[in-house]
């Protein structure tokens, strides 16, 4: 289509002129049409709100620049949607109406609205703000629900607005909606709302379609609608939906006994005292700078919301002045949708690069023409990995949504349905066999989804990582060496690779922002002192992949060096307690990796060093095959030196006590895990019976 913008410009536009302009706004009517009948009847959207919104608004541009041209089939005109076959037609008492839309981002529409009200009304500068009452706008389906003496009578969809469809064998298998009202309530009452569903229901639902192999549905919204639409109840009470009332249709007037409400927001609340769920996020606002207030605290929850919003309702809270605005058009004077950034756009996938993360992970990123989507110009959106590659079919040159939601990184969320083929054959992505950083070895492990580099000990991309589990606590141990500094030392490029942390300088350290004197001779003091350890702790510490803590102790005992390790095939390291196919292929790649045995003998020759014994020191473990658990505080050792000792000498330390704990070790203060070795009667020692439990024979 045409930058219909262009044909602005002549009072009175010449034939010519005239003939484009209806070509342009038939061409936008066909297309709008188009994808409202997908929206709204087959619940099956193709393009994201953001693309219908902009098209929608670029005819109400027209037909107010013309309003010649406007007739009354055009889709402004009307609310949207028609009734689907199978369903039988309501015509509603009052119209559900749509309400106008703002979707600027920064509250110049909550501004235009107060100002429009304000305007209307008589009011001037000096005249009190008008009162409103600020709401989420929800991304559902518009409901009405009919009660004649408190039951339940009819549930009809919005359908066109003047008629819906007939969907209250669905409606009644809502939990959330009330069939019987409590006494009280006016003798006609049409609540008008909005049935959804939760993203945590949508989410479990699409797991169990995936699981039937059945139909994986777009969106909450898709999936809400299509739930309500369906001719079998027996479907929709199957379907975690939700709803929340918002305003009220026709109901007994005030003066045969009906309801005599003063504002709009006493009105939610007697909704919700007969029954009927209410957002708790609606709130009363003072003026247009209360109004972007709502709209700004909204904005920035709403990722934390269990629910799709998007945007808020502003309505002006006294129903009286609601009535003296009135109408225009099809729209009340006195209510406004301001929308906010749209967080699903149509952009082209002009590559596809390899992203590399701090544990190694390969993440393949689509290179994207820039694409305005949740308040930003995005240029980068990921594809998660080659699995979700082939599950999108997606490939270079594509057409494709993406989605950005708050500070979530922005993904590809597939293909645009119904795209023109490609013109020319494009191959499907692989994943290299090097990583793009280093050029180690990639692999990825069987049952798993991603893609991983080797080089941990050499990759950059993984430099920061691999420095901080080396100094950790029950690693290398090296205090002082904190995410910060780390950042330092790799962004300045002071260190390279592990090695590079005991070639530090007293001078490269001061260099450092915010390093004093005394802070750098204790990092230097800490590594010092680091380089006298162990064999498990310096074996975890490499960062070795399935690794942990346990498992090196094992391997440690096992091998009783590092040399062993290094150099043991699978089928020897399957015999270690607790390693299996996995961890033992994932040792024999880290080895395999000549940069990976490089950085450890530059360690050893930095110093680093460790007490290594002979493989047949195994056999004297005296508490092999034992299971101990130590609470409290001992005199003379530390929980985590205590443990240590007890695995040395076979024992495998347990967090909770059994029946099939050997020993409980308790010192001072030892709370639940006393208790319960005692009343199942298991041995219960202190410090020294700990002793003389590890003691040779």
């Amino acid at each position: 289509m045409t930058d219909n913008l262009e044909l602005f410009g002549a009072t009175e536009p010449s034939r010519a002129a005239l003939v484009a302009i209806k070509k342009e706004v038939q061409a936008l009517r066909t297309q709008l049409n188009a994808w409202a009948h997908q929206y709204y009847v087959q619940d099956a959207p193709t393009v994201p709100d953001a693309e219908y919104d902009r098209l929608y608004q670029a005819l109400e541009v027209l037909e107010f620049q013309y309003p010649e041209l406007v007739t009354p089939e055009s889709i402004t005109q009307r609310v949207g949607g028609a009734v689907m076959e199978g369903l039988a037609p309501v015509r509603h008492a009052l119209p559900m109406l749509s309400i106008r839309t703002e979707t600027d981002t920064q509250g110049s529409g909550a501004q235009a609205f107060d100002a429009r009200v304000r305007r209307e009304l008589g009011l001037q500068d000096s005249d009190p703000l008008v009162e409103y009452v600020a709401e989420p706008k929800f991304d559902g389906l518009a409901m009405s629900l009919r009660y004649e003496n408190g039951q339940l009578v009819q549930a009809a969809t919005r359908g066109d607005g003047e008629v819906g469809e007939n969907v209250t064998h669905n409606i009644r298998t809502l939990r959330q909606i009330p069939l019987t009202l409590p006494s009280g309530v006016p003798p006609l009452l049409e609540v008008r709302g909005e049935v959804f569903m939760r993203r945590a229901d949508f989410d479990a639902l699409n797991e169990r379609q995936r699981a039937q192999g059945a139909k994986i549905f777009v969106n909450p919204r898709n999936a809400a609608a299509g739930a309500v639409r369906q001719l079998d109840s027996g479907i929709t009470a199957q379907r975690p939906l939700s709803f929340f009332a918002y305003g009220l249709g026709a109901v007994t007037p005030a003066d045969e006994g009906g309801p005599a409400f003063a504002t709009h927001y006493v009105l939610l609340q007697t909704l919700k005292s007969w029954g009927f769920p209410v957002a708790a996020q609606v709130q009363i606002a003072q003026g247009a700078s209360e109004l972007i207030a709502y709209h700004q605290h909204i904005g920035a929850a709403r990722d934390q919301l269990p629910y799709d919003i998007d945007g808020v309702v502003y309505k002006v809270n006294a129903l009286e002045v609601q009535r003296r605005l009135g109408f225009v058009a099809r729209e009340p004077r006195w209510a406004v949708a301001h929308k906010y950034p749209a967080q699903e756009m149509v952009t082209r996938i002009e590559g596809i690069d390899i992203q590399v993360g701090r544990t190694g992970k390969l993440t393949p990123v689509a290179r994207l023409a820039p694409v305005f989507v949740g308040g930003v110009t995005v240029t980068n959106a990921t594809l998660h990995n080659l699995f979700e590659i082939r599950k999108k079919k997606v490939r270079v040159g594509d057409q494709v949504i993406v989605r950005r939601a708050g500070d979530v990184i922005p993904e590809v969320v597939g293909l645009v349905p119904g795209a023109p083929a490609r013109p020319v054959y494009v191959p499907n992505f692989q994943m290299p066999k090097q990583c793009p950083v280093c050029a180690s070895t990639v692999v990825r492990e069987k049952g798993e989804a991603n893609h991983r580099c080797t080089g941990g000990l050499f990759c950059p991309a993984q430099r920061k990582e691999a420095l901080l589990h080396f100094a950790a606590r029950r690693a290398m141990d090296i205090e002082g060496l904190g995410d910060k500094l780390v950042d330092q030392l790799v962004e300045q490029h002071v260190i390279g690779t592990l090695p590079d942390l005991y070639r530090l300088g007293l001078v490269s350290l001061l260099a450092l922002e915010r390093m004093a004197d005394k802070s750098a001779q204790n990092l230097l003091a800490a590594l010092q002192q680091s380089k006298q350890t162990t064999l498990p702790r310096f074996l975890f510490g490499l960062g070795i992949r399935h690794v942990g803590e346990a498992t090196a102790k094992d391997l440690a005992r096992h091998f009783g060096s590092l040399d062993a390790i290094m150099d043991a095939p699978e089928e020897q390291l399957l015999q270690v307690n607790d390693v299996g196919p996995v961890v033992a292929h994932s040792l024999r790649t880290f080895f395999d990796q000549p940069h990976n045995r490089e950085v450890v003998e530059q360690l050893r020759a930095c110093g680093v060093a460790w007490e290594e014994g002979a493989p047949a020191e195994r056999a004297a473990q005296p508490l092999a095959g034992m299971t101990v658990v130590i609470t409290g505080t001992l005199p003379t050792l530390s929980r985590e030196q205590a443990k240590e000792r007890l695995e040395a000498a076979g024992a495998k330390v347990a967090g909770s006590v059994s029946k099939k704990t050997s020993y409980v070790v308790a010192g001072e203060e030892a709370g639940s895990k006393l208790a319960t070795a005692l009343k199942l009667g298991v041995p219960v020692l202190d410090e020294a019976g700990m002793w003389a439990l590890l003691a040779p024979p």
